[in-house]
């Protein structure tokens, strides 16, 4: 019998600045940091020290684990 090895799969996952962020859900820099702060969205920083947001943390689910966020298209 033959094992087959498990190959970890790596996520190509979209960043953007933080005013970009802001465009998007229509909130502050202010209210971006915030949320980085209290790990509602998950980022990064470039090798330059820039902050890069994860798209895909700006809307998530209302029951979700890590965070109640969520973005109502009447609140835009």
């Amino acid at each position: 019998m033959v094992s087959q090895m498990r190959v970890p799969m790596i996520v190509d996952r979209k960043t953007i600045s933080i005013m970009k962020a802001c465009d998007l859900v229509g909130v502050s820099r202010r209210t971006i940091y915030n949320w980085i702060a209290s790990g509602k969205v998950e980022y990064v920083r470039t090798a330059g020290g820039s902050v890069r947001i994860f798209v895909d943390t700006l809307w998530r689910e209302p029951d979700s684990d890590r965070s109640q966020m969520t973005v109502a298209q009447s609140d835009r």
